[in-house]
């Protein structure tokens, strides 16, 4: 699918929270404290609806971190942020997710105890059956679950995963839960999909699967933003580009812009480099850093996933002479 232009996004002269035409998110003045660490500072941003929209930056830089606050699941002390015209702000996941704003995790969040198809059932939202007095009469909402049914092994079976339906979820590999946890998302009719590193830990058999799905969701409507350290990634399916540093927003714009942002090159690697990121030299560099510790730690001290390791970049770079 092609991308979205530029100019459908906006027309307004590209910088740091630039505003706009359709955006289905705004975020204004957020920010987030861990004690005396601001891990979100966000003066203004704008996610474009309909669109495809990275959000990266070098561990620590606060994403993951946005992502809880956008969704509930964080509280920061302060700021407001609305979705798709509403206030979001101090309401519950819980009631985020029913708005029709869902999300994956870093760590995937699938019932291991429970089969793949009981887990899609469980992101279907409104079921008669769970109210306790409603339980108790089937006639209330047998109907509905069939029709639950019915969505989820659908969704199985777009995802691949219908031959699994009735395996314990704990037995699917990483790649497989990354599926899951996708499928599941859809099950609540979604308006927009935030995914937390999509690509971490995934079997690189399983990763342009992934990749198709993710623009599948842009072809059916839906706006997507994720997070990912994988620049290829970004700069095969992003429609845009935001990019975090110390909490902050630096950058933004098109992918091809922002890999050459001097702005974004400091930011992952420090001052006095100029390698393009979207490159693989510089791919090739940000995963170095990576691996050696060079680039800082996650403040919420997730596990650093770097996909190349060092030793594996040299040996990429001895085979690229």
């Amino acid at each position: 699918m092609p991308r979205t232009p530029i100019s459908a996004i906006t027309d307004k002269t590209i910088i740091p929270g630039v505003a706009k035409k359709d955006p289905i998110v705004i975020a204004d003045g957020v920010r987030r404290r861990f004690g005396g660490v601001t891990a979100v500072d966000i003066a203004h941003v704008e996610i474009p609806r309909g669109c495809i929209t990275a959000l990266i930056g070098p561990n620590g830089a606060g994403k993951t971190t946005f992502f809880n606050v956008l969704t509930g699941f964080d509280k920061p002390q302060t700021g407001s942020w609305t979705f798709a015209g509403s206030n979001l702000a101090k309401m519950p996941a819980s009631r985020i997710a029913r708005r029709g704003m869902v999300r994956t995790f870093q760590l995937t969040k699938v019932l291991g105890g429970m089969t793949v198809l009981e887990n899609m059932m469980l992101g279907a939202t409104n079921q008669r059956g769970e109210n306790i007095i409603m339980s108790l009469f089937r006639s209330l909402w047998l109907k509905q679950e069939e029709s639950i049914t019915e969505r989820a092994i659908h969704l199985l079976e777009k995802f691949k995963l219908d031959t699994k339906k009735n395996d314990y979820a704990s037995s699917l590999s990483g790649g497989q839960k990354k599926l899951l946890e996708m499928a599941r998302a859809l099950m609540s009719n979604a308006q927009m999909i935030m995914l937390d590193e999509p690509m971490a830990g995934v079997n690189p058999a399983l990763t342009q699967s992934l990749l198709g799905h993710i623009v599948n969701l842009k072809v059916e409507g839906m706006t997507v933003l994720f997070v990912e350290h994988d620049m290829h990634m970004v700069n095969t399916i992003a429609d845009w580009v935001i990019v975090m540093a110390e909490g902050k927003i630096v950058a933004e714009g098109p992918p091809t812009t922002v890999m050459k942002s001097q702005a974004v090159i400091d930011a992952y690697l420090g001052a006095h480099h100029d390698t393009d990121l979207g490159t693989l030299e510089g791919q090739l560099t940000i995963a170095e850093e990576m691996a050696s510790g060079r680039i800082r730690d996650d403040m919420a001290k997730e596990p650093l996933q770097a996909k190349v390791t060092a030793a594996d970049t040299s040996d990429l770079r001895k085979d690229q002479r």
